[in-house]
């Protein structure tokens, strides 16, 4: 049944029929996936060796090589994701073994992030499971009942300078290095991250050697936080939008959370391309299992889709200042709009 405060997407009788639909893209084409990987990395290796070779004349025009670098990292860390969905090739191993290897350079413990990435998806959007894999959303109710040092702290963590900045630079460099909310988990998450560490650590002693430290980091550092930069703000405005969606479990539904809760990030052509269609993310989480490059076909076979919670580039950047969630009015709302209903006496349960 479909929730009583959201809406049916136009053409089908329930969202239960989408998933069904979804699952025809699910098939993934070796071929097209590896194709995918060589236009990928090899712009990235050129471009990353374009920015040193650059170093000699200028780092203004090495960073004209550098911010497409990152660029294409984030598009190395979207063929990772769908291999942690298992979507990007037919068997698991290959899946995972790719997916291993291209965590080295997004400093992404694969095995961590597959586990967590995998709660997100079956609990997005769910009120009473929140705080794995996501960005922390608080209520009205639960903000207005934290002491002020709470709400304070709240507010930090929700700037802009560092969800944006600050954050994406400390979770890929930093936290990433310890398998933080899997640590009581067994062998599995700390051979992962350790594994990753070793990775990255063996990278960066043969690009020293190959380079020059100082080159090295001059290159590769604002690369990595740029791309995390990137990553985050794709992450963010794929949740993070006003007409959202978030139930209590007893009338959450996955299909709902998928359709009503993840946007369609409408980009244009090359921006789509970059980030691995990635905006098309309702249907993403409609079924994880769609390579990245078969989401667009789903549009153009079911056109209506791509009304469903669309959300355009220019659109996207005043989301930035939603911070909670107002069950009453069921969206997002920003801290100046509480500020107003407490001022009226309102209540925004």
């Amino acid at each position: 049944m479909d929730h009583p405060h959201v809406p049916a997407v136009p053409g089908t009788a329930s969202s239960r029929s989408w998933l069904e639909v979804a699952q025809r893209y699910r098939h993934p084409d070796p071929a097209w996936s590896i194709l995918e990987i060589v236009v990928t990395a090899v712009p990235f290796a050129v471009l990353w060796v374009a920015a040193y070779l650059s170093l000699s004349v200028s780092y203004w025009l090495a960073l004209l090589f550098i911010v497409p670098a990152a660029a294409f990292l984030v598009r190395l860390f979207l063929i990772q994701h769908d291999c942690g969905h298992g979507a990007f090739f037919k068997k698991r191993l290959t899946n995972d073994w790719v997916g291993r290897a291209l965590g080295i350079l997004t400093c992404t413990p694969y095995d961590v992030w597959k586990r967590s990435h995998a709660i997100h998806h079956a609990h997005s959007g769910n009120l009473d499971h929140r705080g794995i894999g996501d960005i922390n959303t608080l209520t009205v109710d639960e903000y207005l009942a934290r002491p002020w040092w709470g709400r304070l702290v709240y507010r930090f963590y929700r700037h802009p300078l560092i969800m944006f900045v600050v954050g994406p630079a400390y979770v890929f460099i930093v936290q990433q290095r310890l398998p933080f909310g899997q640590m009581d988990g067994g062998w599995r998450p700390w051979v992962s991250a350790m594994g990753t560490n070793f990775g990255i650590a063996g990278l960066i002693l043969l690009m020293v050697w190959f380079v020059g430290a100082g080159e090295f980091f001059m290159v590769h550092a604002p690369i990595v936080i740029l791309a995390a930069m990137i990553g985050v703000w794709l992450f963010y405005i794929q949740h993070q939008f006003e007409e959202t969606y978030w139930a209590e479990s007893r009338d959450w539904s996955h299909e709902e959370a998928a359709l009503y809760g993840s946007s369609f990030y409408d980009l244009p052509g090359v921006l789509a391309w970059m980030t691995a269609n990635i905006g098309i993310h309702h249907v993403h989480h409609l079924y994880a299992r769609i390579p990245f490059y078969r989401l667009p076909q789903v549009l153009r076979d079911h056109p209506e889709l791509a009304d469903v919670r669309r959300v355009s580039l220019v659109q996207s950047f005043k989301y930035v200042k939603l911070k909670l969630w107002d069950s009453q009015q069921r969206r997002l709302v920003a801290f100046s709009e509480i500020r107003r209903l407490s001022r009226s006496g309102k209540s925004a349960a």
